[in-house]
């Protein structure tokens, strides 16, 4: 096992473009670090700078304390695991894992041992002489994830493996490595454009947009106290709702109705010398029906909304509603509409959904009023996208 420290690291590609700018990344001992983002914000250049696949333009990267800016791959005592499983279609699930073990040389009581404790890891003993072309989706990645874990590296990196998976054998397998990587204590840094797999899986996750990293966290931190608008919009399932808001005399004008702001939010606005015009950002859940109130509905704002869809999956209902008025403009948003493929969405931009109780009797095509508490709102400069209310 070792740290991964990265210092000042960027990757500038031979036409001028940077793919990553001035990354400094700490990964402990053991940690399990998670990478994500949109397509293209450079997650997947920094893992393919630790295992040595690209050259690193400026900076440092040091595994174990050993800087490793000029070792080859395979000199750099790390295993990786890809989005395709590339395995051996000739070779049974045994002599695929055995592979790298088989070119080094081992003998083979080391080798069966180490097999064999890995298929036991992986549930995969009983498909130890299978082939490849007999194996399902899950299967297949899981004998990728043992080839690894037999080589016993300082550390693991993994570029999207569940992606080419099926939605319910994902969830599968993100237990399977988060119960891997608890098992082993090894450091793994794994790269996802699923924010749930960050969430889910990561002892620390860190947000990337633009070859920049955004923030590092637990993934509560990220959740609670997202540092911009773009970490707010990314992280969230569903997604963070935006609207346009003015303040004016320590109340909030927005689409759903004035706000008077409580005394600490009013003092961070003030502190942090934004204008008038802010973004006003309430995620789905800290939404509810003002029908199914206990008492406290004087404490926040109640407002009426036609629901357009109505989506129930059991646990909760999700009730889709458009305002006038609810279109939040900001260079981080028109990014996060894009990566999402809403952007040119019929109707997408003005959206506001709210997660409800499954006790609702909200209704499509039906006016609904719903609640919610000034104090779980976040405030955004829509200048810079920075958060107000930290």
């Amino acid at each position: 096992m070792a740290a991964i420290t990265l210092e000042h690291v960027s990757k500038r590609f031979a036409d001028g473009t940077v793919a990553v700018n001035d990354v400094n990344l700490t990964i402990n001992d053991g940690e399990f670090m998670i990478l994500v983002g949109p397509s293209g914000s450079g997650k997947s250049t920094v893992l393919n700078m630790i295992a040595g696949l690209e050259d690193i333009s400026e900076g440092q990267v040091r595994i174990g304390g050993r800087v490793v800016n000029t070792l080859s791959p395979k000199d750099r005592d790390i295993a990786m695991v890809f989005q395709n499983y590339a395995l051996y279609p000739h070779m049974t699930v045994r002599d695929n894992m055995a592979f790298s073990l088989k070119l080094a040389h081992a003998d083979r009581a080391e080798i069966d041992s180490k097999v064999n404790h890995a298929a036991e890891l992986l549930e995969l003993t009983e498909l130890l002489d299978r082939r490849p072309a007999n194996l399902s989706g899950g299967q297949r990645q899981r004998v990728a994830m043992g080839r690894a874990i037999v080589r016993s590296p300082q550390a693991f990196l993994m570029d999207e493996p569940l992606s080419n998976l099926d939605a319910k054998l994902r969830v599968q397998m993100r237990t399977t490595v988060a119960r891997l990587q608890n098992q082993l204590g090894t450091t793994m840094v794994y790269v996802t454009h699923d924010q749930v797999e960050a969430m889910t899986l990561g002892d620390r996750v860190a947000v990337m947009r633009a070859g920049v990293i955004q923030q590092v966290g637990t993934p509560e931190e990220l959740y609670e106290r997202p540092r911009n608008l773009f970490v707010a919009g990314f992280i969230g399932s569903p997604a963070m709702n935006f609207l346009p808001a003015t303040l004016e005399d320590g109340r909030l004008h927005t689409a759903l109705g004035d706000v008077t702001l409580p005394a600490d939010v009013r003092s961070k606005v003030q502190q942090a010398g934004a204008g008038r015009d802010l973004i006003m950002g309430i995620r789905p859940e800290n939404f509810e029906d003002a029908a199914l109130l206990n008492g406290k509905r004087d404490e926040g704002l109640t407002f009426s909304a036609v629901v357009d869809v109505l989506e129930s999956l059991g646990a909760d209902k999700y009730a889709y509603f458009h305002l006038q008025g609810a279109r939040a403009t900001a260079q981080e948003l028109e990014e996060l509409a894009a990566d999402a493929g809403t952007r040119d969405a019929p109707g997408g931009s003005d959206q506001v959904v709210a997660r409800l109780d499954p006790a609702s009797q909200a209704r499509e095509g039906r006016q609904l009023q719903l609640w919610f508490d000034p104090h779980k709102l976040y405030l955004f400069n829509p200048d810079n996208g920075a958060h107000l209310t930290l």
